[in-house]
C-alpha cells in the first residue's frame, strides 16, 4: 500500500558524525519516509529539530540536489552569503556542486518540523564548509578532508 504509516517509521536521534562534530545536532530526529515507501532514486525525510539544535554541520554536495520545506516552527538557514529566516510554508533549494555550504539552526523556543528531500548519487562527496570533515556516498564514512580517518 502506498500510504506510509509515519508513526511506524523508525526515528533516528542525532547524526553519525565523529565527536565533537555531532554535539550541535544531538537532538535532531529523522524519519526516512522515502525508505519506508521503497523509494530508491531520491530520499525524503521528516525532520524534527528542537530549540538550539542544528540540522547538520554546514555542508554542500557534489552530486546531490537538496530541498527543504518547513511544516511548522521557524529555522535559520545559514549559508555562505549569510542567514535567512524560514517559517512554516517556506522552502529552500540547494543545487549540487555549488560549493555553497548550508545548514539549518533552530534559534526559536519550539521544535521545528520540516521535510528534507534529496537525490541519491553514489558519486556524491559531501564537504563540510567550516570543519575538516567530508564523506563519500560510496562508504558513508566521515573522514578528514585529506582522507585520513578520525581516531576512535
Amino acid at each position: 500500500m502506498p500510504k506510509i504509516d509515519i508513526q511506524a517509521v523508525p526515528k533516528r536521534l542525532g547524526v553519525g558524525y565523529p565527536a565533537p562534530f555531532a554535539a550541535p545536532c544531538a537532538g535532531r530526529i529523522r524519519q526516512r519516509l522515502g525508505d519506508a515507501g521503497g523509494l530508491t532514486d531520491f530520499g525524503v525525510n521528516l525532520m524534527h529539530l528542537p530549540p538550539g539544535n542544528w540540522s547538520s554541520q554546514r555542508h554542500w554536495h557534489t552530486h546531490e540536489d537538496e530541498f527543504v520545506y518547513v511544516l511548522a516552527g521557524e529555522l535559520t538557514l545559514v549559508e555562505d552569503t549569510g542567514e535567512t529566516l524560514l517559517r512554516a510554508g517556506d522552502a529552500a533549494a540547494f543545487p549540487k556542486n555549488t560549493g555553497n555550504g548550508h545548514h539549518l539552526i533552530n534559534k526559536s523556543t519550539t521544535t521545528a518540523i520540516y521535510l528534507e528531500a534529496g537525490s541519491r548519487s553514489m558519486e556524491d562527496l559531501t564537504t563540510c564548509s567550516d570543519i575538516d570533515m567530508m564523506s563519500s556516498a560510496t562508504d558513508g564514512r566521515f573522514t578528514q578532508k585529506d582522507g585520513a580517518p578520525y581516531p576512535d
